[in-house]
């Protein structure tokens, strides 16, 4: 009893900024509440509910991460100083930081989330992107008895919500326990999502199979990184390691470093960590692979710049020299690979490998230029590469018997596209361009700020490098332009556009936020330094 008496006596309570938490727990309580209507609402009512209650969690998220932005930086979740909670938990300090990087990496996941819903919500018999059951057999009389009664896949968005707070506590995380959790948290719902093609059910589930068991592997990798800068260093928690590695770095801390930057990268999708990503794009449901293309690698790419600019800072010297290495890969092997490719969203997803690469050279230049440029160039490429995706969701085809059927993603059936729907053409064609890093898109200011970056911090050949192989991806790019433009279609062509007004929606607000951020980026560029300005954790 004694024991137990010393150890409730140092126990100290976690004290947590509940208000700080607002914007997470809107999202997550949300997600929860989804779940419980999917048991009690009648079927014919849950894709009203479920689409209202997501819509609405996002906004009023949105909204309390404007009214944070102005008030100081807080710590939530903090367990006490170390070894004020007993022998087993010293030094294992618990938190998650509401800065200004963080906040505005949650803004932009939620915006780009948003967008995704859209994308989501038509659920008629020819525009429905999910299958209507996703426990059933590929083929089996069931799934086709499902589909003919008109089911609806409507657990999709309480799971959209779940990866979407995820995301947020990902972007925030001040120790690797709480950023180990928040990593599966947003993976486990995106193993599902992936599976739930309507169309070509194997090849989406072949794509979910892969992206959970290669997912397994980077975040065995992860948790045996963390596990090992724990032997290393006493703590898990990201400001107390920095301080303790400021003496020194052993060879268990290097490897540590290493594993933990490995399981990140794969979020990412750098190279050598990027075999998922081209399955995982083409076999997931278009909406799905839009969204993760957004969300996803701003959550990856937030985590990364507070592992390494919170924890890691002091070896820099160690990881710097990584980061060089695997960017200059991705760049090259993205743009490379992607020329090749016959499938829309198989090169979008090498052509999302290469911009990974791009973004990587301003974490190399580790100064607030970098940090900044990060910031903008992932929310650019969210409403770029969202848009982009949702337009490869309105173009499809049709069947002997005139009925619409699956995505029209090969090439060849991209022909003549500008002239059966010109505005559409002239919308796909806005975000290959600024894809390509075009004067006038957001791509442009994105890679001319990640360059820059580069360049101040001595690295200007490796800028060279982003440059280079840039103007290696705008072939892929204008190959598809050419297609839309100035290709005669096949004379058995059955390409049509689908008519859906919500993912047309997300397509028009994808161009105006690349027109804008293009245009007149001066306002979040302002947003992205000022959060660059303020410390981590600070």
């Amino acid at each position: 009893m004694s024991v137990i008496a010393a150890a409730a006596a140092d126990f100290q309570a976690p004290d947590i900024d509940w208000g700080a938490l607002a914007p997470v727990i809107a999202v997550l309580g949300a997600a929860v509440l989804g779940v419980i209507l999917e048991a009690l609402l009648p079927r014919r009512l849950r894709n009203v509910a479920q689409i209202g209650l997501a819509l609405a969690a996002l906004v009023v998220s949105l909204v309390l991460l404007s009214v944070l932005w102005a008030k100081p930086p807080v710590s939530v979740g903090t367990v006490g100083p170390a070894g004020a909670v007993g022998r087993l938990t010293q030094g294992m300090n618990l938190s998650i930081m509401v800065d200004r990087p963080a906040l505005f990496l949650q803004a932009s996941i939620v915006v780009v989330s948003l967008l995704a819903v859209l994308t989501m919500v038509e659920r008629s018999r020819d525009a429905d992107p999910f299958t209507p059951q996703g426990s059933a057999v590929p083929g089996s009389d069931f799934e086709n008895a499902s589909r003919q009664a008109g089911l609806v896949q409507t657990e999709v968005l309480p799971l959209l919500l779940l990866a979407v707070s995820g995301m947020m506590v990902f972007t925030a995380a001040g120790d690797l326990l709480t950023l180990f959790v928040a990593l599966e948290l947003l993976s486990l719902p995106l193993y599902i999502l992936c599976g739930l093609a309507r169309r070509r059910r194997l090849l989406s589930q072949e794509a979910s199979l892969k992206y959970f068991l290669l997912g397994s592997f980077g975040s065995a990798l992860f948790l045996f990184g963390a596990a090992l800068l724990y032997g290393a260093t006493a703590t898990v928690n990201l400001a107390a390691m920095s301080q303790v590695l400021q003496s020194g770095a052993p060879l268990l801390v290097v490897t540590g470093v290493v594993l933990v930057l490995a399981g990140l990268l794969f979020k990412v999708g750098a190279v050598p960590f990027h075999a998922w990503t081209p399955d995982v794009y083409t076999g997931a449901p278009t909406p799905i692979t839009g969204f993760m293309a957004a969300a996803t690698k701003i959550a990856a790419f937030g985590a990364l710049l507070r592992v390494l600019f919170y924890g890691l800072a002091p070896l820099q010297d160690t990881w710097q020299p990584v980061l060089v290495i695997v960017a200059v890969a991705t760049m090259v092997v993205g743009s490379v690979v992607a020329i090749v490719q016959a499938d829309i969203k198989r090169m979008l997803a090498y052509s999302s490998i290469a911009h990974a690469g791009f973004i990587l050279t301003a974490l190399v230049a580790v100064q607030e230029a970098g940090i900044s440029s990060t910031l903008f160039y992932v929310l650019a490429y969210g409403f770029t590469t969202l848009g982009a995706f949702a337009v490869v969701a309105l173009v499809r085809e049709r069947d002997a018997r005139n009925n619409i059927t699956g995505e029209a993603t090969h090439l060849s059936q991209w022909a003549g596209l500008g002239r059966r729907s010109p505005v559409l053409a002239g919308v796909f064609t806005l975000f290959m361009l600024a894809m390509a890093g075009i004067p006038l898109t957001s791509g442009f200011t994105a890679k001319f700020a990640v360059f820059s970056a580069a360049v101040s911090a001595g690295y200007a050949w490796l800028a060279v490098v982003g440059v280079v192989a840039s103007a290696a991806a705008v072939f892929f790019y204008i190959r598809v332009i050419v297609l839309m433009y100035f290709s005669e279609p096949a004379a058995d062509a059955t390409t049509v556009v689908a008519g859906r007004p919500f993912t047309a929606a997300a397509v028009a607000l994808g161009a105006v936020a690349t027109i804008l951020l293009g245009v007149v980026p001066a306002p979040v560029l302002e947003l992205a330094r000022t959060a660059a300005t303020a410390p981590f954790g600070g």
